[in-house]
């Protein structure tokens, strides 16, 4: 992941069809976090279910549906296979609004996190 300078790798069946996602997150807290031997299989550590769209999906519901589920990576699925993976910030970088993107990330980290997520004071 570093390599390739992504946040995240989807994990597939012999079959070719999305199965998981492990994300950087996954292995700062379920791997490294916890002592786990760099060696042991990945599949056992990372996000499920893995929750998809798909290629006609509008950015609009591609958004709500990251943000029901609260990810910040939906891998988007067609026929079975991995066609691509639009972020948050695709979404903010299409649309061009950052108001919007700003709050569809708070709203899924404070879902993710709600016992670190803290609160604007005013």
């Amino acid at each position: 992941m570093r390599d390739s300078r992504v946040g995240s790798v989807v994990l597939v069946d012999p079959a070719g069809s999305p199965m998981a996602m492990v994300t950087d997150r996954d292995l700062a807290l379920r791997v490294f976090a916890d002592g786990v031997d760099a060696e042991a299989a990945v599949g056992d550590r990372a996000s499920r279910p893995l929750i998809c769209g798909e290629p006609e999906m509008e950015l609009e519901e591609a958004a709500a549906l990251m943000v029901q589920h609260r990810v910040r990576r939906l891998p988007v699925v067609d026929a079975g296979r991995l066609a691509g993976i639009v972020t948050l910030d695709d979404i903010a970088v299409r649309t061009g609004n950052l108001e919007v993107a700003q709050k569809m990330t708070a709203e899924v980290i404070e879902g993710a996190l709600p016992q670190f997520y803290f609160h604007e004071r005013g």
